[in-house]
């Protein structure tokens, strides 16, 4: 989406690179930053039920398409480790960091393959959202499975975090979509106002 508004107001390469670190580092912060409030309000339980480091990513991944929403998924997860690790607690804890990193990773990626098609059509941001949920979740129970009998995380424990964080993936596959199609009107609107 991000693409095709520089592309049509024909910025040089350099400035599209700019505008997408520019976007990346607010979304990035954004995902670090909104676990951190999701769990005082709604302590660790509610950052598993609300998963509110998965909504940035899909955002990055709808605006600034698949590789920006695969490096923004990466980064993300392993930011915050790093910076809640200083802090003496840890978000994602250490053993989850790697799955988290994969999933969102997914997140980011499939749902910015939609990102042509949504800067198109803004409603195609549904099943963007729709596709990078199924695909994350299913790559997340799937490593757990193949990894379980090394890893603290067994194929049962992925199956009911799946289940406890269905109200956050619900929330997301709404507000993610709402998001970018108030981003499309008002980017639409500028550009009939500059039409004219």
């Amino acid at each position: 989406m991000t693409e095709s508004v520089l592309t049509r107001k024909n910025v040089s390469v350099k400035l599209k690179i700019t505008v997408k670190m520019s976007v990346s580092a607010v979304i990035i912060a954004l995902a670090v930053g909104l676990p951190q409030l999701v769990h005082v309000v709604a302590g660790a339980q509610g950052g598993a039920q609300w998963l509110p480091m998965y909504l940035p990513v899909l955002l990055g991944g709808c605006l600034l398409g698949w590789q920006w929403g695969l490096g923004i998924g990466i980064v993300s997860p392993l930011l915050s480790f790093g910076i809640t690790s200083l802090a003496g607690n840890a978000m994602p804890v250490a053993v989850k960091l790697p799955y988290m990193i994969a999933e969102l990773a997914v997140f980011g990626a499939v749902s910015g393959v939609f990102s042509k098609r949504i800067a198109e059509n803004s409603w195609m941001a549904f099943p963007a959202v729709l596709s990078a949920a199924v695909g994350g979740r299913t790559l997340f129970m799937t490593v757990a499975a193949v990894f379980q009998s090394v890893s603290p995380l067994s194929a049962a424990d992925a199956w009911s975090q799946v289940q406890t964080g269905l109200v956050g993936l619900v929330l997301q596959a709404t507000l993610v979509p709402i998001i970018v199609m108030i981003l499309s009107f008002a980017i639409n609107k500028e550009k009939r106002a500059n039409n004219d």
